[in-house]
């Protein structure tokens, strides 16, 4: 078993099923192909929809709290990590132009054990990031309608938990004495509490705009691909258009003494807002989902992904200088901070203009990774690891219909009833384990020759820079480093002693084996980010890719359609007769 595990699909395998459409006696109901509709503006746009929704308007107040206008080099830092990331999975969409993402990137670099893990971590990092998308864009939606005057009853706005919590601290606080610390949420919380239809302490209280919206996304999705770019294209080009605006306007409210202290507190401070800042760049995934829908995937994706990340860096370090530089870092810790800044500086029509863009930019969001999602459960399926119903392409709208919908109902539920708006680390986490596997499978896969039309990474070899970086490191970091060897709870220090591990290792293998600088960059900042992220994380990480081995044992190992294949060749042996026919 310790081999079969990590068999691996070979590239020429993998496009000969999609080739044929998957067609065959395993897999039926899928005779029909995906729909081919989007070209590289369309990539583009969706890496753009992807990338500026909740980051922009949410996320960065608080990575600006704690960052201060230092923030700007922490999109930096972000966007040159995704930017290795970026030009890995450039690579693998220009040799395997599949659907499946980095599930089926690690399936024919690292094998079917490693392919199922990332798929896995894929499944949660789509979930819980559509889910927190979600709840974010329910949020912005009521606020909306109160400016229009239109008020929905706060047990129909917000989640079960949140309500129930809120009306016990209250209580906590009101008996103690300290009536100052009830804030007004917690009062909204309560109201939704004491005024929700129920019996007893069972109370009829959720979000119905978050399920509302998750299935209008899911529906769009479900309809085609060519609807979900029509939809996905006219909201990224109205918000972009409002971003461009914000930034322009904002630039005359700009006052420079906020921008000092730069760091006020130091790179440390820049450093903890990495979780919100990085889970506003994870849509390079999700275009890459999308290969079998491309006209030309080898040429476009990589174009797509390149341009739509050095677009979003570029408005996400103009809107932290603006932020930052309109108001002082230490009033941003605020959940809408764009709106905010505009109607502190008494432009409060600006700042009803923006909530209108950020229903619409959330929106988007959800929509790409209710795309995303349906497709990596797809190809899942095809390799028999799931279910074969969640490879069915609908005959009429050429989309993956069971995967969509059941994607619909695992966002839409939790959404209705749960408080997911603080698991940014863990979408994060995830995301950015994605992005190691990458940039470590393209280190494994045989150099090709460059071929017109096809993208492929430029060769840097690794051994003239990375040793260099690791001895600059040690003798930069030593101190610090030792201060934590005999700091307290050394064990919640267990993933930076991993970097560093990992870090030697890769230094050894740069010279010995000649490998890649670019992946190698990208596989150490992408550690390295995961390292900044809370223990929790970690540890919650760590659980989720246990109970997914759980299932791989009990079902993806046994219905593996490679190892059926390799099961059924181990039982031909062979007769010792010559069965060649005469001439």
């Amino acid at each position: 078993m310790s081999k079969s595990i990590f068999r691996k699909k070979s590239v020429a395998k993998i496009l000969a099923d999609v080739e044929c459409g998957f067609s065959d006696a395993e897999h039926p109901g899928s005779a029909s192909q995906l729909q081919k509709e989007l070209n590289v503006k369309d990539l583009t746009l969706m890496g753009i929809a992807a990338v500026v929704g909740a980051g922009i308007f949410s996320t960065i107040g608080e990575a600006s709290f704690y960052g201060g206008p230092g923030v700007s080099i922490l999109f930096i830092i972000t966007a040159v990590t995704c930017g290795f990331s970026a030009l890995c999975y450039a690579e693998f969409a220009s040799r395997i132009p599949v659907a499946g993402s980095a599930y089926t990137y690690a399936y024919a670099s690292f094998g079917e054990l490693i392919a199922w893990i990332i798929g896995w971590d894929l499944l949660m990092e789509y979930a819980i990031g559509n889910i927190a998308v979600a709840i974010s864009w329910s949020t912005y939606f009521v606020n909306l309608l109160e400016g229009f005057h239109i008020h929905m009853p706060e047990y129909l706005t917000m989640d079960y938990f949140s309500a129930f919590r809120a009306q016990e601290k209250i209580q906590e606080l009101t008996a103690a004495g300290k009536l100052g610390e009830i804030t007004d949420n917690m009062k909204s919380a309560a109201v939704a509490w004491a005024n929700a239809p129920g019996l007893g302490n069972i109370k009829l209280i959720a979000n119905l705009p978050a399920l509302g919206i998750v299935f209008i996304i899911t529906y769009l999705v479900y309809i085609g691909i060519r609807e979900t770019k029509k939809a996905t294209n006219a909201m990224v080009i109205l918000k972009v258009v409002i971003v461009i605006a914000v930034i322009a306007i904002g630039f005359f409210y700009v006052t420079p003494a906020n921008w000092h202290p730069f760091m006020p507190n130091g790179f440390k401070g820049v450093m903890k807002g990495v979780s919100g800042v990085f889970f506003a760049y994870i849509g390079f995934d999700a275009i890459s989902t999308t290969a079998e829908e491309c006209k030309n995937p080898q040429k476009d994706l990589p174009r797509g992904m390149i341009y739509s990340l050095l677009i979003c860096t570029v408005l996400y370090i103009l809107i932290s200088l603006v932020l930052t530089g309109m108001v002082n870092y230490k009033d941003l810790q605020v959940g809408d901070p764009l709106a905010f800044v505009f109607a502190k500086v008494g432009l409060k029509n600006i700042s009803y203009v923006i909530s209108i863009s950020a229903v619409i930019a959330t929106a988007s969001v959800l929509l790409i990774f209710q795309l995303g999602q349906p497709r990596i459960w797809m190809s899942m399926s095809r390799d028999g690891l799931l279910p074969k119903a969640f490879s069915r392409i609908h005959p009429k709208f050429h989309t993956p219909s069971f995967a969509t919908i059941v994607t619909g109902f695992v966002v839409a539920i939790p959404a209705l009833f749960l408080n997911l708006t603080e698991v940014t680390d863990l979408t994060s986490i995830g995301t950015l384990f994605a992005f190691v596997l990458v940039c470590g499978g393209v280190l494994l896969m045989p150099r090709e020759a460059a071929v017109k039309g096809k993208f492929h990474l430029p060769y840097v070899n690794a051994k003239f820079v990375v040793p260099f970086i690791f001895i600059g490191m040690i003798y930069l970091f030593w101190k610090p480093f030792l201060n934590i060897l005999a700091g307290e709870n050394i064990h919640e220090k267990f993933p930076f002693f991993l970097f560093i591990i990992l870090s030697a290792a890769l230094t050894v293998a740069a010279v010995v084996r000649n490998l890649s600088l670019i992946p190698v960059l990208g596989l150490l900042s992408c550690f390295y980010l995961m390292t900044e992220l809370t223990y929790q994380s970690w540890i919650r990480f760590l659980a989720w890719l246990l109970i997914g081995l759980v299932i791989y044992v009990l079902y993806g190992y046994k219905h593996s359609l490679i190892g059926k294949a390799e099961s059924r060749n181990r039982e031909v042996k062979p007769t010792g007769f010559n069965t060649k026919s005469p001439k």
